[in-house]
């Protein structure tokens, strides 16, 4: 029986969220300056590491320590299919490419799966509790900033099939609290969900570059339009 691995995860991992929400990307997602260009590259970013991560999820959805916290209704594949056909079209699969923390990102998936399967329950943990806790907040900033409407382009943030969240996170935290885990492997288990956090905040740190070249950008048009209305 596990030693509340829920409570320790929340608070070994509480540094790393600390850090994450400070990342510039993050810090002016949430305080409502969202670029669409930027944005888009982060569904896709988040498209491949979701897809990679349910893949390795269903491979071992037998597993003593991931059946119990096994639920498709947390699934986002399909759900960022929808933004991504939004947000570049018909012909999406195309035009995507995974960046090179993503591509990290990925590695390591893949590196836990075939090693230490019990090290995936972080990745989940540190995605989909996220993704459920915040994702109605985010969803309105998106909408708000980028203008969208009807529901277009925020289709990541819908878990159609959970009625209740907080109904929902109980069980999910009451399922992690019963999982047959050793207190050695519950260590392992936090110290990789601040890799988890480290490999998402490498993600945003990339989409800083591009936030700032626009800003940039923006700044150099203003000047220019200036100039030209001073003549």
């Amino acid at each position: 029986m596990s030693l509340n691995l829920a409570t320790q995860l929340r608070e070994g991992t509480t540094k790393s969220h600390s850090m994450a929400e400070n990342v510039r990307f993050v810090k002016s997602f949430l305080g409502g300056v969202v670029d669409k260009k930027s944005y888009r590259q982060l569904v896709a970013n988040l498209y491949f590491v979701y897809s990679n991560l349910e893949e390795h999820m269903l491979l071992h959805c037998n597993h003593p320590v991931i059946k119990p916290i096994y639920f498709l209704e947390l699934n986002r594949k399909a759900s960022l299919e929808q933004d991504l056909l939004y947000y570049y079209g018909s012909d999406w699969q195309n035009l995507i490419k995974p960046s090179e923390a993503t591509k990290n990102y990925i590695h390591r998936i893949n590196q836990i799966s075939l090693n230490q399967t019990e090290l995936l329950i972080a990745h989940a943990y540190t995605r989909y509790m996220g993704d459920l806790s915040g994702g109605q907040i985010l969803k309105r900033i998106a909408e708000n900033a980028m203008n969208l409407s009807d529901g277009q382009g925020v289709a990541f943030y819908n878990f159609l099939e959970i009625q209740d969240d907080n109904k929902f996170k109980k069980l999910y935290k009451n399922q992690l609290n019963a999982l047959p885990l050793t207190q050695s492997q519950i260590s392992n288990i936090i110290s990789e969900a601040n890799v988890a956090f480290t490999l998402n905040m490498k993600i945003f740190e990339e989409l800083n570059s591009n936030l700032i070249k626009i800003m940039l950008q923006f700044f150099i048009n203003a000047i220019n339009k200036f100039r030209i209305n001073q003549n």
